[in-house]
């Protein structure tokens, strides 16, 4: 199956990530009501742990919160009156009006109805969904399915390539299937809680929306899906959580997850290579890696494990630059820029691998294909 058709929708904010992190230590400040003491160990505590303005440039947002301290004017974060900021049904709120809107945007009036629609979400879920309400709008009841792909966390993109494909694969008569991620990670931060987890996540999530769809038949630069696998590994499964809270959704990681990952990665990559009939070496050697950006020393982690080199990381490490975090929709982002890079060759192979909550390990073997 192929992957085409990569469209991208920005938020309509975005913040320096030294902007971002200062934005923070006043946001604890004022959830704390700390005095000038508490705001010096907080920022130290901060930047000690956050990802640095050199690994994350720039994030992307929804609501408009991080770029003033008026906390009473706040859409989501308004501390005066709690220390957590508004609660979850403000939050789902502005997520259902937002990913309403992406919709609309990503399926204007005129365009042509897929068969199958999946809508992958780990930062906010509403019935009807935005997807439900788009088939809704554009009358396509009778020819699109939508099917909801929601909370796996950061690997949700390869569940949805696995949905697409079998839905394709079940009736020969669909043509596409379309995968849209909604991520809106700013609605779920907690400046209450001053854990040095949650000060690390702090500094990496941001809001990101991509579409693209899975066919048989594809025009121009793709992507040829070979082989994709999930696997969970054992006795992980409190290493990382993603919990729904009165506030929002929390993030929980235990100092163990790059063990954990360690000990089963290769292992994983052995039994994907077998499956794609193709010698780990020659991938380990020769493929390019998209590498979910779950932040730099995931990614430092990685390629230190496999040594790999920096070209083959090069992706994963421009799109966190980029974009910080997007949750699901980071590595479909790292996939769009390999596909439009002129500089990566025909037929070149990329591994792509994302981790979640279970802990889950998800991976794929593609194929750049620069032409129909």
């Amino acid at each position: 199956m192929l992957l085409s058709d990569f469209q991208i929708l920005r938020p309509p904010h975005e913040s320096l990530q030294e902007e971002t992190l200062e934005w923070f230590v006043e946001a604890h400040v004022a959830a704390e009501r700390g005095d000038g003491a508490f705001r010096e160990r907080i920022r130290e505590k901060i930047w000690h742990v956050a990802c640095k303005p050199d690994r994350i440039t720039k994030r992307g947002h929804v609501v408009d919160d991080y770029f003033h301290r008026d906390w009473n004017k706040m859409q989501v974060y308004q501390l005066d009156q709690s220390p957590t900021g508004n609660d979850l049904s403000v939050r789902s709120k502005i997520f259902e009006e937002y990913v309403t809107q992406v919709f609309e945007s990503f399926y204007p009036e005129g365009a042509s109805a897929p068969a199958d629609m999946i809508h992958v979400s780990c930062t906010g879920y509403v019935s009807p969904s935005g997807a439900q309400k788009i088939v809704s709008l554009r009358n396509w009841g009778a020819k699109t399915t939508v099917t909801h792909a929601y909370h796996m966390g950061c690997y949700g993109s390869i569940p949805a390539l696995r949905m697409a494909q079998g839905f394709l694969a079940a009736s020969p008569e669909k043509p596409r299937a379309d995968i849209v991620h909604t991520e809106i990670c700013s609605l779920h931060s907690n400046p209450a809680d001053h854990n040095l987890d949650q000060l690390v996540s702090q500094s990496l999530f941001a809001d990101g929306f991509i579409k693209y769809s899975m066919t048989r038949t594809a025009q121009g630069p793709h992507l040829r899906a070979r082989v994709l696998s999930e696997e969970t590994i054992p006795a992980s499964t409190k290493a990382m959580t993603w919990n729904v809270a009165s506030w929002g959704f929390r993030l929980s990681l235990a100092k163990e997850v790059p063990v954990l990952i360690a000990r089963s990665l290769l292992p994983f990559l052995e039994r994907l290579a077998a499956k794609g009939k193709i010698p780990l070496q020659d991938l380990l050697s020769k493929a390019l890696f998209a590498v979910h950006p779950g932040g730099p020393k995931i990614l430092t982690h990685v390629q230190d494990l496999l040594k790999l080199s920096d070209a083959q990381m090069a992706y994963s490490f421009a799109i966190l630059k980029d974009y910080g975090n997007m949750s699901s929709a980071t590595l479909p982002h790292v996939w769009e820029r390999i596909i439009h890079d002129p500089a990566v060759p025909n037929h070149t192979p990329i591994v792509s691998l994302a981790f979640g909550p279970g802990l889950s390990i998800a991976g794929a073997l593609m194929e750049k294909v620069c032409g129909s």
